[in-house]
């Protein structure tokens, strides 16, 4: 133990690498690396399985590496979403949506694109793509097209959508905890070039794609015409979730006001929701997965953290940017927006966030104002680049596969890569006018 506590820099190091290379290889599942990550993390004493040193609290207890935060942001976010899609609103919205299109597959290529980016915005991108899936295969069937184009507009929208709000994506929570940026504070800083990028986005995947979306009149009048009388399943389950989703989103907006945690206000609307719930068939269909997937992976940076290798980290990027916060911003941004590509963007921001953090120490928080937002740009858009950058792509491919429809790697790549480029550029230019001219 004498090694370990000598080298823990160095050990907390290898255990975090470690488990990068078996999240992106994918061979075990990530819940399970991350939670053996934990195991050893505590096993080897790099953070304390003891609250209480004499009578004074550990500052490094396990416990206080776990930002819980997110955790029951997350989990009071499931449910509500679980609960509010049971009485088939979604699938209502998006219908409606679909019948503007008069069936023409260049129009529904956008209206599916803008309805799953703008869902996504405050949804969880996996629900809204699984959402928006089964209507996607049963309108090519009607329309006779090739489903991949949309599949893929969609699950590329899902995640520039995602990118604009606290909740849209788990590595903006991860930020906003770290950072203490409110819901609004997404809103008013990444909307505007979130909605610039998806209508630039969506413009290049139609022209890419309109060879490959030609429909004979007959079969777009079936869309046009679709029947959308008996999705909404539960009249007053519907307009009950609505109500509470609301009143949810807007416990988030004025936060400024209340000074109520968006985790709090999430946890009071799921409360409320599963008052009319039977609990445990709610919460047996929480990705508990993902969830204990944070928790390990927290404790695991937490290992870092503790032995002081996140500072040492963060004194490296600023040497090699020589303290410029232009270089450090650009970075970061491109930096990010490659490496989400190639693996789960969510331990990349785990671990990147509290690395900000210790430049905020040493540099202030005007010096490290532009970098949060790189950051969430970086990584929530990187994600695009490849079928395994974000999760929302991994369940969009394989449902695709299972309809007969496979996505393969490279077949994503060819689409995902520019994408992710024109996304970075103009990001780019963003920050650079915004933050750093």
């Amino acid at each position: 133990m004498n090694f370990i506590s000598t080298n823990a820099v160095l050990v907390s190091g290898l255990i975090l690498l470690i488990a990068y290379i078996f999240i992106a290889l994918e061979k075990i599942p990530k819940v399970t690396v991350a939670l053996i990550g934990a195991g050893l993390t505590l096993l080897l004493g790099l953070v304390s399985q003891n609250k209480m040193v004499g009578d004074s609290l550990n500052s490094h207890y396990f416990a206080n590496f776990v930002d819980f935060n997110v955790i029951f942001l997350l989990v009071s976010m499931m449910i509500l979403v679980l609960i509010a899609t049971k009485s088939g609103v979604f699938t209502w919205m998006a219908n409606e949506l679909l019948k503007l299109t008069k069936g023409k597959p260049i129009r529904i290529l956008f209206a599916l694109g803008l309805f799953t980016a703008v869902v996504s915005a405050f949804l969880d991108n996996v629900t809204t793509v699984i959402l928006v899936m089964p209507i996607t295969f049963a309108i090519a069937k009607q329309l006779e097209i090739n489903p991949v184009p949309i599949l893929i507009t969609e699950v590329i929208a899902s995640n520039v959508g995602g990118t604009s709000t606290l909740i849209g994506d788990p590595p903006n929570i991860i930020i906003g905890s770290a950072a203490g940026f409110s819901f609004m504070d997404f809103i008013v800083h990444l909307a505007p070039v979130v909605a610039i990028i998806l209508l630039v986005v969506l413009a290049f995947l139609a022209v890419v794609f309109k060879k490959d979306l030609v429909a004979t009149e007959e079969n777009m009048k079936k869309v046009a015409e679709i029947d959308n009388s008996k999705t909404i399943t539960d009249k007053k389950h519907m307009i009950r979730s609505m109500i509470v989703l609301g009143l949810v989103i807007l416990g988030f907006m004025l936060h400024d006001l209340t000074h109520i945690d968006t985790y709090v206000v999430a946890m009071i609307g799921a409360s409320i929701l599963l008052l009319f719930e039977k609990p445990t068939e709610i919460l047996e269909k929480v990705e508990w997965n993902t969830i204990f997937f944070f928790v390990g992976l927290f404790i695991i940076i937490g290992g870092l953290e503790a032995s002081g290798g996140i500072k040492l980290m963060a004194e490296w990027l600023l040497k090699i940017t020589n303290g410029s916060q232009e270089a450090t911003s650009m970075m970061i941004l491109w930096g990010s927006g490659i490496i989400s590509g190639i693996i789960d963007n969510i331990p990349y921001t785990a671990t990147m966030s509290p690395m900000l953090v210790e430049i905020q120490k040493t540099m202030g928080a005007d010096y490290t104002y532009p970098l949060w937002w790189a950051l969430s740009l970086g990584a929530c858009l990187g994600g695009n680049m490849t079928i395994i950058g974000a999760a929302a792509n991994v369940i969009v491919s394989e449902n695709s596969a299972k309809e007969g429809y496979p996505i393969g790697f490279m077949q994503f790549m060819k689409y995902g890569v520019p994408v992710v480029a024109i996304s970075l550029i103009i990001s780019s230019i963003y920050v650079y006018f915004r933050y750093l001219n």
